[in-house]
Protein backbone atom coordinates (compact mmCIF):
# COMPACT_ATOMS: atom_id res chain seq x y z
CA UNK A 1 0.00 0.00 0.00
CA UNK A 2 1.25 3.40 -0.91
CA UNK A 3 -0.41 6.66 -1.15
CA UNK A 4 -1.46 10.19 0.68
CA UNK A 5 -4.13 9.86 3.37
CA UNK A 6 -5.54 12.68 5.51
CA UNK A 7 -6.21 12.29 8.55
CA UNK A 8 -8.81 14.76 10.84
CA UNK A 9 -6.85 14.31 13.85
CA UNK A 10 -9.14 14.26 17.51
CA UNK A 11 -7.94 15.70 20.98
CA UNK A 12 -6.01 13.93 22.85
CA UNK A 13 -4.08 11.80 20.35
CA UNK A 14 -0.72 12.52 19.53
CA UNK A 15 0.64 12.03 16.16
CA UNK A 16 2.53 9.04 16.94
CA UNK A 17 -0.94 7.10 17.51
CA UNK A 18 -1.97 8.36 14.61
CA UNK A 19 1.07 6.65 13.10
CA UNK A 20 0.82 3.42 14.85
CA UNK A 21 -2.60 2.98 14.77
CA UNK A 22 -2.30 3.31 10.49
CA UNK A 23 0.72 0.92 10.81
CA UNK A 24 -1.53 -1.92 12.09
CA UNK A 25 -4.47 -0.66 9.87
CA UNK A 26 -2.17 -1.05 6.68
CA UNK A 27 0.41 -3.58 8.07
CA UNK A 28 3.43 -1.44 7.13
CA UNK A 29 6.04 0.32 9.04
CA UNK A 30 6.81 2.90 6.26
CA UNK A 31 3.99 5.52 6.95
CA UNK A 32 5.31 9.17 7.82
CA UNK A 33 3.39 11.72 9.25
CA UNK A 34 4.26 15.45 7.71
CA UNK A 35 4.62 17.98 10.86
CA UNK A 36 3.57 16.78 14.71
CA UNK A 37 0.51 18.32 16.09
CA UNK A 38 0.02 18.74 19.50
CA UNK A 39 -2.40 16.34 21.52
CA UNK A 40 -4.59 19.28 21.95
CA UNK A 41 -4.99 20.27 18.73
CA UNK A 42 -7.34 18.71 16.19
CA UNK A 43 -7.15 19.04 12.67
CA UNK A 44 -5.34 17.77 8.95
CA UNK A 45 -2.10 15.33 9.66
CA UNK A 46 -1.31 14.19 6.03
CA UNK A 47 0.46 10.38 6.40
CA UNK A 48 2.02 8.99 3.62
CA UNK A 49 2.27 5.63 3.67
CA UNK A 50 5.10 2.86 1.36
CA UNK A 51 6.64 4.26 -0.91
CA UNK A 52 4.82 7.87 -0.77
CA UNK A 53 7.04 8.94 2.08
CA UNK A 54 9.88 9.50 -0.43
CA UNK A 55 7.54 12.37 -1.37
CA UNK A 56 7.68 14.23 2.30
CA UNK A 57 10.75 16.60 1.67
CA UNK A 58 8.28 18.31 -1.35
CA UNK A 59 5.77 19.54 1.48
CA UNK A 60 8.28 20.31 4.44
CA UNK A 61 7.76 24.26 2.92
CA UNK A 62 4.49 23.97 3.08
CA UNK A 63 2.38 26.82 4.93
CA UNK A 64 0.25 25.94 7.94
CA UNK A 65 -3.13 27.84 8.48
CA UNK A 66 -4.54 27.09 11.43
CA UNK A 67 -7.54 28.69 13.43
CA UNK A 68 -7.58 28.79 17.20
CA UNK A 69 -9.06 30.42 20.84
CA UNK A 70 -6.39 32.30 22.90
CA UNK A 71 -7.27 32.64 26.68
CA UNK A 72 -5.88 36.10 28.33
CA UNK A 73 -5.32 36.21 31.85
CA UNK A 74 -2.43 33.79 32.89
CA UNK A 75 0.64 31.75 31.19
CA UNK A 76 1.12 28.39 31.10
CA UNK A 77 4.23 25.76 31.13
CA UNK A 78 3.41 24.31 27.94
CA UNK A 79 1.82 27.35 26.33
CA UNK A 80 -1.63 25.75 26.25
CA UNK A 81 -4.40 24.94 28.46
CA UNK A 82 -2.72 21.36 29.21
CA UNK A 83 0.10 23.21 31.28
CA UNK A 84 0.33 24.33 34.55
CA UNK A 85 -0.52 28.34 35.09
CA UNK A 86 2.88 29.90 35.65
CA UNK A 87 1.59 33.44 36.30
CA UNK A 88 -1.02 34.88 38.87
CA UNK A 89 -4.54 35.18 37.23
CA UNK A 90 -5.83 38.54 35.81
CA UNK A 91 -8.77 40.18 34.81
CA UNK A 92 -8.86 41.18 31.36
CA UNK A 93 -11.55 41.56 28.40
CA UNK A 94 -10.17 41.42 24.82
CA UNK A 95 -10.33 44.92 22.83
CA UNK A 96 -10.27 43.29 19.38
CA UNK A 97 -9.23 46.49 18.00
CA UNK A 98 -6.37 47.29 20.41
CA UNK A 99 -5.36 43.40 19.97
CA UNK A 100 -5.45 43.86 16.42
CA UNK A 101 -3.38 46.70 16.22
CA UNK A 102 -0.74 44.56 18.40
CA UNK A 103 -0.16 41.74 15.83
CA UNK A 104 0.31 43.91 13.51
CA UNK A 105 2.59 45.72 14.79
CA UNK A 106 4.62 43.06 16.48
CA UNK A 107 3.66 39.47 14.86
CA UNK A 108 3.35 39.63 11.20
CA UNK A 109 6.06 39.13 8.28
CA UNK A 110 9.57 37.21 9.78
CA UNK A 111 9.60 37.18 13.02
CA UNK A 112 12.16 35.89 15.70
CA UNK A 113 10.16 32.71 17.82
CA UNK A 114 11.39 30.55 20.94
CA UNK A 115 9.39 27.17 20.81
CA UNK A 116 7.90 25.91 24.05
CA UNK A 117 9.92 24.32 26.48
CA UNK A 118 7.49 20.85 25.99
CA UNK A 119 8.12 20.40 22.58
CA UNK A 120 9.64 18.23 20.01
CA UNK A 121 12.68 20.61 19.35
CA UNK A 122 15.45 18.49 20.22
CA UNK A 123 18.45 19.96 22.95
CA UNK A 124 21.97 17.56 22.31
CA UNK A 125 19.45 14.86 20.46
CA UNK A 126 16.78 14.82 23.21
CA UNK A 127 13.37 15.94 22.79
CA UNK A 128 12.94 19.06 25.27
CA UNK A 129 9.79 17.86 26.29
CA UNK A 130 10.97 15.00 27.63
CA UNK A 131 13.81 17.98 29.65
CA UNK A 132 11.24 19.97 30.78
CA UNK A 133 9.12 16.47 32.07
CA UNK A 134 12.55 15.28 34.29
CA UNK A 135 12.61 19.44 35.31
CA UNK A 136 15.75 19.83 34.01
CA UNK A 137 16.54 23.13 32.51
CA UNK A 138 15.75 23.94 28.74
CA UNK A 139 17.16 26.91 26.96
CA UNK A 140 16.13 27.00 23.14
CA UNK A 141 17.24 29.38 20.77
CA UNK A 142 15.23 31.89 18.49
CA UNK A 143 14.13 30.81 15.23
CA UNK A 144 12.59 32.65 12.50
CA UNK A 145 9.21 32.02 10.88
CA UNK A 146 7.16 33.99 8.96
CA UNK A 147 3.72 34.69 9.82
CA UNK A 148 1.59 35.79 6.75
CA UNK A 149 -1.81 35.90 8.56
CA UNK A 150 -2.64 36.70 12.29
CA UNK A 151 -6.29 37.93 12.55
CA UNK A 152 -8.89 38.45 15.15
CA UNK A 153 -12.15 36.53 14.29
CA UNK A 154 -14.38 37.18 16.99
CA UNK A 155 -13.86 37.82 20.62
CA UNK A 156 -15.58 37.21 23.99
CA UNK A 157 -14.94 37.64 27.60
CA UNK A 158 -11.25 36.57 27.89
CA UNK A 159 -11.06 34.70 24.90
CA UNK A 160 -10.48 35.70 21.03
CA UNK A 161 -10.37 33.23 18.30
CA UNK A 162 -7.98 33.82 15.73
CA UNK A 163 -6.78 32.01 12.70
CA UNK A 164 -2.77 31.95 11.63
CA UNK A 165 -0.95 31.29 8.27
CA UNK A 166 2.20 30.96 8.35
CA UNK A 167 5.39 28.83 7.63
CA UNK A 168 6.23 25.51 8.96
CA UNK A 169 7.90 25.34 12.11
CA UNK A 170 6.07 28.27 13.65
CA UNK A 171 4.24 27.40 16.79
CA UNK A 172 0.79 29.01 17.32
CA UNK A 173 1.39 28.44 21.19
CA UNK A 174 4.39 30.62 20.81
CA UNK A 175 2.16 33.49 19.32
CA UNK A 176 -0.66 32.86 22.28
CA UNK A 177 2.30 33.52 24.89
CA UNK A 178 4.46 36.00 23.45
CA UNK A 179 1.09 37.80 22.51
CA UNK A 180 0.39 37.74 26.30
CA UNK A 181 3.67 38.52 27.33
CA UNK A 182 3.55 41.87 25.21
CA UNK A 183 0.17 42.73 26.76
CA UNK A 184 1.35 42.04 30.18
CA UNK A 185 -1.28 39.89 31.41
CA UNK A 186 -0.44 36.21 30.43
CA UNK A 187 -2.29 34.13 27.86
CA UNK A 188 -2.08 30.40 26.77
CA UNK A 189 -3.98 28.60 23.45
CA UNK A 190 -7.08 26.85 24.61
CA UNK A 191 -8.14 25.41 21.45
CA UNK A 192 -6.18 24.88 17.87
CA UNK A 193 -7.49 23.07 14.80
CA UNK A 194 -4.89 22.80 11.77
CA UNK A 195 -5.14 23.04 7.61
CA UNK A 196 -2.07 21.61 6.28
CA UNK A 197 -1.31 23.70 2.49
CA UNK A 198 -2.81 21.50 -0.25
CA UNK A 199 -4.19 18.97 2.38
CA UNK A 200 -7.99 19.73 3.50
CA UNK A 201 -10.90 18.16 4.70
CA UNK A 202 -13.73 19.39 2.96
CA UNK A 203 -13.78 21.99 -0.48
CA UNK A 204 -12.59 25.20 1.07
CA UNK A 205 -10.80 24.16 3.96
CA UNK A 206 -7.41 24.87 2.55
CA UNK A 207 -4.83 27.86 3.12
CA UNK A 208 -6.22 29.37 0.10
CA UNK A 209 -9.67 28.54 0.36
CA UNK A 210 -10.61 27.62 -2.95
CA UNK A 211 -13.25 24.72 -3.73
CA UNK A 212 -12.14 21.44 -4.69
CA UNK A 213 -12.67 17.93 -4.47
CA UNK A 214 -12.52 16.41 -0.70
CA UNK A 215 -9.58 13.75 -0.20
CA UNK A 216 -10.26 10.82 1.95
CA UNK A 217 -10.76 11.45 5.12
CA UNK A 218 -11.01 9.65 8.52
CA UNK A 219 -11.01 10.69 12.19
CA UNK A 220 -9.12 8.98 15.28
CA UNK A 221 -10.24 8.09 17.29
CA UNK A 222 -13.19 6.99 15.67
CA UNK A 223 -16.65 8.22 16.24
Amino acid sequence: MFGALVIDKAAEWTSHDVVAKMRGIARTKRIGHLGTLDPMATGVLPLLLGNATRLARFYTAERKVYEGVIRFGFSTNTYDAEGEPTSDPQAFTVDEAALTDVIAQRFLGEIEQIPPAVSAKKIGGVPAYKLARQNKDVVLTAVSVRVEEFRVLSSEGDSAAVRVVCSAGTYVRSLAHDLGQVLGVGAHLSQLRSRFGLFHLAAGDHAGGSAGASPTRRRWPPA
